[in-house]
């Protein structure tokens, strides 16, 4: 049976905030109903309506016209085996020493590499994005040149891929939260999955507002793949809660917004070591300062 989605965008999260409020009193009753930042450096926001029933398009025009959004685009959605469909799109992944692959690639795991098992239906932040494949490489990078991380966060860990790999090739136990307590679930599935169960421990967490990374800190490396917004805003805890000397691994970073992300965390004490371009995403090595 198809879904249909219907799909507009707004000026700014306020206004994309207030429109799909509305739409949960919508008819038909829609099944599912998301608010997400475009991350093309405009700063505006995107709402994704879904229904089981094809919406009315004059009734969606008159919402887009009192909330200022542009007119819908309502389209099919078919039917979809995503797992399937991911493990036939979902090729492993080779960056610096690690190798993130799907279980249905068990036999491709290359040796002498570290292996860090990510299952199809939690593909989300596997290394294929330019950002998580920014960070690999720039932890190997600094492993090669010597840096051996004793104390570890990865502040919005998803799938928790970045912790995996420095509980993988560092001896000391990594801490990963993350704002969601799905992906938080979805973290302790593949730690889980990784036997690494007694290396990295994941926490729902706002930035470090957690009794377990308020008790660990000052971290002498933190990394935080997230958005340039959030980024910018943990800044101060970065400064607070990163040693002298440590490093921070940001990405999530369109590299039109590095120079931004960059300039705050200058005036938070920080000090760039390397600036990685991959495709249209930026990964920043910072150093705090002492």
């Amino acid at each position: 049976m198809p879904t249909y989605s219907a799909l507009t965008t707004l000026p700014s999260k306020e206004s994309a905030d207030a429109l799909a409020e509305a739409m949960e009193s919508f008819l038909p009753e829609p099944t599912g109903i998301g608010v997400f930042e475009i991350e093309d450096g405009s700063g505006r926001y995107e709402v994704g309506v879904y229904f089981e029933e094809e919406p009315e398009d004059i009734e969606l025009r008159l919402m887009a016209a009192i909330y200022g959004a542009r007119p819908f685009a309502v389209s099919e959605v078919p039917e979809t085996d995503w797992v399937a469909h991911v493990k036939r799109e979902l090729q492993p992944v080779n960056a610096g020493r690690f190798f993130v692959y799907g279980s249905h690639d068990a036999d491709r795991v290359p040796e002498g590499s570290v292996a860090l098992l990510i299952e199809a239906a939690m593909a989300f932040g596997t290394g294929h994005h330019g950002t998580t494949l920014g960070c690999l490489l720039a932890l190997d990078r600094l492993d090669r040149a010597g840096f051996t991380g004793k104390n570890v966060a990865d502040i919005g860990c998803g799938t928790a891929v970045l912790a995996m790999a420095a509980a993988a090739i560092w001896p000391n136990p990594v801490l990963a939260s993350d704002i969601d307590p799905v992906a938080v679930d979805v973290a302790k599935a593949n730690v889980k999955a990784n036997a690494q169960t007694d290396r990295v421990q994941c926490v729902e967490s706002v930035g470090f507002d957690h009794p377990d990374l308020i008790a660990k800190a000052p971290f002498d490396l933190v990394f935080a793949n997230i958005l340039k917004g959030p980024l910018i805003g943990l800044a101060p805890e970065m400064a607070r809660h990163i040693a002298p000397n440590g490093y921070a691994i940001l990405s999530g970073i369109l590299t039109t917004q590095a120079e931004d992300v960059l300039s705050v965390y200058q005036d938070h004490g920080f000090t760039p070591k390397n600036i990685d371009n991959i495709g249209e995403w930026t990964t920043l090595v910072l150093v705090r300062n002492q």
